[in-house]
């Protein structure tokens, strides 16, 4: 576009200065010279007007130039011939002529969501001879630094790779100072901590640091070495720069590793079961886990030392594991071990916890699981099981022993409270006895006493009787109430005849029963005795 207003310009100007010398008037032929001049200071002036889109960047390099750059300079400050610092923005840039400058678009810079970019400097002043890159602006300085005009004068920028780097977003840079090259954004999961080993910031003075691990040591945040401050689950865009800082990312989760048979095969993260040998001679496997995790503050002192919490963590845990394990062993017999279990859990756990906290891991538990095989112990715990059935059965025989002995007791307890039963009921019996006595005696009493009362009372009767008619007469009288009442026979069985033929035995009973009455009847009248009160 600029060289065709150019040309343009230039054939009007030479047509115009043509048709004013085609006539004779001195007036006409300046006026031409005039209009001819004005087109092409027209013409040279929007020549020099360069268009950048809004997507673009101008960058400018300078064709020709009274001052060369300096030497070890590639980028012109003060006008130098060369490529130039200033960089030209979107829309219409004026005085760039196409002789004297030569200008190339390139699209604007743009760093994607994710993704940061690290800058090298192609000019700027020389690093110092202990620096790798250049330290980082200031926060709130960082578009002075993408000003390569500013960048290498006032601001001071230095030449090589930067510590400082691009966030996502746009950016129009000069390509010409500034190599771009994207990395992921630095980003730390939870239950993770990220250990910065540092190629940047001051030297820490020798022998400063709380470990020392060959030329490594532990360094406070800002210097160069290994930080001390791990740092916490977010997303660093500064420490993304993969060249100025590795940062190794550690787990601090609580980890699990398996010691048995069949680990080894599975290609995991697991080992193989530990083979131990007992001072019996005893040679058998042991299944042991192992529980662990990484607190956050010791995560730097596990990278200072063994690197990573992977392979270099696991091939350390596992040489101290195995090696305790056999130490334990030999100072015990094959069936103590056996036995013995919870004890040489407890025994490994703190001599591990010692070992381990050395390069920062802290071991929360150990296990044993399986303790040897039928091919390793087969025999040994058949003995075992055999002796340990013995002494079963002896104390199966003690016990029935002892429940034979608590049978006899129980045996004897049981006929002493029949025992007790039986004499408490005789004791019982002899009471109800006496009290049967006592029944007996006042019942005799009470009969006597009645018998009393009544022969009293009819001795009365009698007297009385015998007073009015006499006392054989009311004798008699009581003779044959006695008879009827009680059924008396007074006939006598045995008739006896007498000595004549004629005889009759009724008649003869007859004759005796009257004879009898006739004697004990008294005809002598007696007195009236005197009435006597009974006794009571």
């Amino acid at each position: 576009m600029s060289a065709i207003f150019l040309l343009v310009g230039v054939m009007l100007a030479a047509a115009l200065v043509f048709g004013g010398f085609q006539t004779q008037l001195s007036q006409v032929r300046i006026a031409s010279l005039v209009a001819a001049g004005a087109v092409l200071f027209a013409a040279f002036t929007l020549a020099s007007f360069r268009y950048v889109g809004e997507n673009d960047i101008g960058v400018v390099s300078k064709n020709f130039g009274i001052n060369s750059l300096p030497p070890g300079k590639i980028i012109a400050t003060e006008g130098e011939k060369g490529p130039q610092a200033r960089i030209l923005g979107p829309g219409w840039q004026p005085w760039y002529w196409p002789f004297i400058y030569k200008i190339d678009f390139t699209p604007v810079v743009e760093i994607e969501q994710g993704t940061i970019a690290m800058m090298t400097a192609a000019d700027g002043l020389p690093l110092p001879p202990t620096a790798t890159y250049a330290p980082p602006w200031k926060p709130g300085t960082e578009q002075q630094m993408l000003d390569a005009e500013h960048f290498l004068t006032d601001g001071g920028g230095l030449k090589g790779p930067q510590t400082s780097v691009l966030p996502p977003g746009k950016y129009r840079i000069n390509p010409r100072l500034f190599k771009l090259e994207t990395a992921p954004v630095l980003t730390i999961r939870k239950a993770e901590v990220g250990v910065v080993k540092s190629n940047v910031g001051d030297v820490p003075p020798a022998g400063t640091g709380d470990l020392e691990t060959g030329d490594r040591k532990l360094v406070d945040s800002g210097q160069r070495g290994i930080w001390r401050e791990p740092l916490l689950p977010d997303q660093y865009y500064g420490y993304s720069h993969t060249k100025a800082y590795e940062v190794t990312n550690i787990s601090t989760q609580k980890k699990i590793v398996h010691y048995t048979a069949h680990s080894g095969s599975t290609g995991g993260d697991d080992e193989r079961e530990i083979m131990v040998r007992t001072s019996d001679g005893f040679t058998f496997p042991v299944d042991v886990r192992v529980e662990f995790e990484i607190q956050p503050q010791n995560a730097s002192l596990l990278v200072a030392t063994v690197g990573d919490d992977t392979e270099g963590l696991r091939g350390v845990m596992t040489s101290a594991v195995r090696a305790i394990f056999r130490n334990n062993a030999e100072g015990v017999k094959a069936l103590d071990y056996v036995k013995q279990r919870s004890h040489q859990e407890s025994q490994s756990l703190k001599m591990l916890q010692s070992e381990m906290s050395k390069i920062g891991v802290t071991i929360t538990g150990v296990r044993i699981g399986d303790v040897g095989n039928a091919e390793t112990l087969g025999s040994l715990l058949k003995t075992q099981t055999d002796r340990e059935i013995a002494l079963q059965e002896q104390e199966t025989f003690k016990e029935q022993q002892r429940a034979a002995e608590q049978k006899k007791l129980l045996s004897k307890t049981t006929q002493e409270a029949e025992e007790e039963k039986r004499l408490a009921t005789a004791s019982y019996e002899v009471q109800i006895a006496e009290q049967d006595q006592k029944k007996r005696v006042i019942q005799a009493e009470a009969e006597a006493q009645a018998i009393k009362i009544q022969a009293l009372a009819q001795a009365d009767a009698y007297q009385q009787i015998a007073a009015q008619i006499g006392s054989s007469n009311a004798a008699l009288i009581e003779v044959l109430k006695i008879v009827g009442e009680r059924g008396i026979e007074i006939t006598p069985r045995v008739m006896v005849s007498g000595g004549g033929a004629g005889g009759n035995g009724a008649s003869q009973s007859t004759a005796l029963i009257g004879t009898m009455l006739d004697t004990m009847v008294d005809r002598t009248p007696t007195p009236p005795a005197p009435r006597t009160q009974p006794t009571r």
